[in-house]
């Protein structure tokens, strides 16, 4: 698998991933109405709005196919002064999974971290997303829970925090 930083020219590919791992990881979690509902198009737009100003990495295959990819930065809402960064997403189809892809994803995203001075990390996962055992196992602590909505739905979303990200580094070391 190769990680690089996205390109602008990745916004299609990465919608792709993000509208699919969606419909893969929270089938059963939201109505599938909303699942269907979900446009490579619109997803599109959003990439193309954050690739230029974010810090988006890729994982592709070794056919140069997009199978997965993270996105982070500074926490966005300041309300957790103790975590001054945050994994805005990280997503990978199904059948990449489970193949220590996450890891690999993460990494650039502590990375540019740190590059800006921030030692400390938030990520907010839905509580039924089997996801937050990844997190779990890489040291998160779980800071936050608030109950959001999606399509009408009632979720509830963990936050798991690091105050120090040199955790999430040993652990992927290990």
């Amino acid at each position: 698998m190769k990680i690089r930083k996205a390109v602008l020219s990745d916004a299609q590919n990465i919608a792709i991933v993000h509208v699919d791992s969606w419909r893969t990881t929270y089938k059963g979690i939201v109505s599938d109405e909303f699942l269907t509902s979900l446009s490579y198009e619109e997803r599109k737009r959003l990439w193309e709005n954050v690739i230029p100003n974010g810090n988006v990495f890729i994982a592709e295959n070794e056919e140069g196919q997009i199978v997965g990819f993270s996105s982070g930065g500074k926490e966005r809402t300041g309300k957790y002064k103790k975590y001054d960064g945050e994994l805005y997403a990280i997503y990978i189809l199904k059948e990449y999974q489970g193949k220590g892809l996450g890891k690999k994803l993460i990494q650039p995203i502590i990375n540019d971290l740190k590059k800006s001075n921030i030692n400390s990390m938030l990520v907010w996962v839905i509580e039924d997303n089997s996801a937050r055992y990844f997190y779990e196992s890489l040291g998160g602590i779980r800071i936050d829970s608030e109950m959001v909505e999606i399509s009408g739905k009632k979720v509830k979303e963990i936050a798991y925090g690091w105050e120090d990200i040199e955790t999430i580094e040993y652990r992927l070391r290990s």
